[in-house]
């Protein structure tokens, strides 16, 4: 990941951090909370007015073209040759630009420190989720809060009810770029912040999470050792319904250990 400031020339200002995710080629902007809508972009300021400082991807990425030299334009082939440039390249073009535009006084400034105020509100992106039936979701958050989502429950807006009425879509959720968002098929995104705020915490932690799965998740091998039985044993066990694998694939199961036991009683 780059990490770069957003500077106000104008009035020596720091406005925010612009992050740069290499592989995904994807863009965040995390504006300073100090920002009001007469010092924010002006194209973040419908944002900024509703108190959001995180700016989706599809928001910054359109931040960042107003600041690039388009790639129809007549002349870009003499223009990726003077820079040494093989391909047109939208983090390489902006690093030489500086990301510098006529229309205003901001320009980005390269950091190897990822500021505070990023740093303080990445701890409510997501970790990790499940989809869960009925239009639900299992989140958790880098903070290790765990929280139940229910979409019904979220504001009506970016697509949500398009979500919840097709199951394909929804069976596709997983974390976005930077846990910044759920994302489902790649196309729509919910912030990670509607989803803290319209979640409903559950009385269990992460780290409670995880020890459990450590200890009672077997695989194979674990409840072979455990039943004192062998592979085919424990595949006729399976035929007879009398162990049930909670995953399954050609390398192996896995099972919970209540009902591996309850085979010694």
């Amino acid at each position: 990941m780059k990490v770069f400031e957003i500077i106000d020339e104008s009035l020596e200002l720091l406005i925010g951090a612009l992050l740069y995710y290499e592989k995904e080629k994807s863009f965040i902007i995390e504006l300073c909370e100090g920002l009001d809508e007469w010092n924010a972009p002006l194209l973040l300021t419908s944002y900024v007015k509703k108190g959001i400082f995180t700016i989706p991807k599809d928001i910054s990425l359109l931040w960042v073209h107003e600041r690039l030299i388009p790639t129809g334009r007549q002349n870009i082939n003499s223009i990726l040759s003077t820079h040494r440039l093989k391909e047109y390249d939208e983090m390489k073009m902006l690093e030489i630009s500086e990301g510098r535009c006529s229309q205003d006084n901001y320009h980005i400034r390269k950091t190897d420190m990822l500021p505070a105020f990023v740093e303080k509100r990445s701890h409510r992106n997501l970790k990790d989720l499940v989809v869960l039936n009925n239009n639900r979701l299992l989140c958790i958050f880098a903070d290790e809060t765990m929280k139940l989502v229910d979409l019904a429950k979220c504001p009506p807006e970016r697509d949500i009810a398009k979500i919840m009425r097709n199951s394909l879509l929804f069976e596709s959720g997983k974390v976005g770029c930077g846990g910044y968002s759920a994302t489902f098929n790649d196309s729509i995104d919910i912030p990670a912040h509607v989803l803290y705020k319209h979640g409903k915490t559950l009385p269990i932690s992460f780290k409670e999470l995880l020890t459990f799965s450590r200890k009672n998740l077997l695989d194979t091998a674990a409840c072979c050792e455990e039943l004192q039985c062998s592979r085919q044993n424990l595949a006729y066990l399976k035929e007879q319904h009398l162990i049930t694998p909670i995953q399954e694939n050609v390398k192996g199961s896995l099972y919970l250990k209540g009902d591996v036991l309850k085979n010694k009683w």
